[in-house]
């Protein structure tokens, strides 16, 4: 792959270290991957935590503004805080505006009535579901929102993921059904990663606070996309990334760039008591996918 620099900076910026006698890159010995996606692209746009039909009319509002196309949305709340109507508004903004959406399953232990999840010593990712009835709860958020035409969901427990990759197996859910594994159930080395693949999963979460070696080994072991975030929320890090942005497309391909926004409050479970702040949280993160694909653009030549 190579690289452009309309603006002459990274020339400039390596003729300066150069002749200071010092390294001028990290990742440069790190494979470049060579997988695409279906469309033939290396990259996706992803705008995480767009919660419910209004955040995504205005998340699709001002990426037309801002001359941005969005591949996929992703919502944090569940299905289950989603009216019929509302479920349906969104899948049909989605193949309106061809844009993918993944809705969270809704139960989750942090919701539940136990008190381990939050406590100091023995805490439980947030996503996972305590016992079988939270199971089939989840179970049935997914039914019905694939009754519903949903084709993608998102999903933050092990046990959940493996009963819906043998559903899809056994005929039980749609064969194509996209089925996200959440940050909170994060993949941080190529071995989970090939054990989540092969429980179900066709799209991967990876943690955010990775390397880019790291996230290079992962991609050596599957071939579904990765999910990266290069704005990472602040109770899941706040990193910062967007000048790594060519080289995560470089190593990670096919990958979904993510853009949360640092110093937004947490928005689950949403609703109409905080409406201002969701759709203004949704819009900021575009902008913020504005500002990556400009680096990405400055500097990466898709060839």
């Amino acid at each position: 792959m190579s690289t452009r620099d309309p603006e002459g900076t990274m020339k400039k910026s390596i003729g300066i270290l150069s002749r200071q006698g010092l390294p001028w890159a990290d990742a440069d010995g790190l494979p470049e991957s060579e997988g695409r996606f279906a469309d033939g692209q290396r990259w996706h746009i992803e705008i995480p935590s767009v919660e419910g039909p209004a955040a995504m009319a205005a998340v699709l509002e001002q990426a037309k503004t801002m001359n941005l196309d969005i591949h996929r949305i992703s919502q944090g709340s569940g299905i289950f805080m989603l009216t019929v109507d509302e479920l349906k508004e969104m899948i049909d903004l989605g193949v309106n505006s061809e844009t993918e959406v993944c809705l969270f399953v809704g139960p989750r232990a942090s919701w539940d009535i136990g008190r381990q999840p939050v406590s100091s010593s023995g805490a439980v990712a947030g996503p996972t579901l305590r016992g079988t009835d939270q199971l089939r709860y989840a179970l049935e958020d997914v039914l019905h929102a694939v009754k519903h035409g949903l084709g993608s969901i998102l999903v933050g427990d092990i046990g959940l993921l493996a009963v819906l990759g043998k559903a899809k197996h056994l005929g039980d859910l749609p064969s194509d059904l996209i089925i996200k594994t959440s940050v909170g159930m994060p993949c941080t080395n190529a071995a989970t990663a090939a054990v989540l693949v092969e429980l179900g999963a066709t799209t991967l979460n990876l943690g955010t606070d990775l390397s880019l070696g790291q996230i290079a080994s992962i991609r050596s072991s599957v071939d579904a996309p990765l999910d990266v975030y290069v704005e990472a929320p602040d109770d899941f890090g706040g990193a910062v990334r967007f000048y790594e942005i060519p080289d995560l497309v470089r190593v990670a391909a096919p990958i979904h760039i993510k853009f949360a926004a640092r110093n937004s409050p947490g928005l689950y479970p949403s609703g109409l008591h905080m409406e201002n702040m969701v759709l203004n949280t949704a819009r900021e993160r575009v902008r913020r996918a504005r500002l990556g694909v400009d680096i990405l653009n400055r500097y990466l030549l898709d060839d």
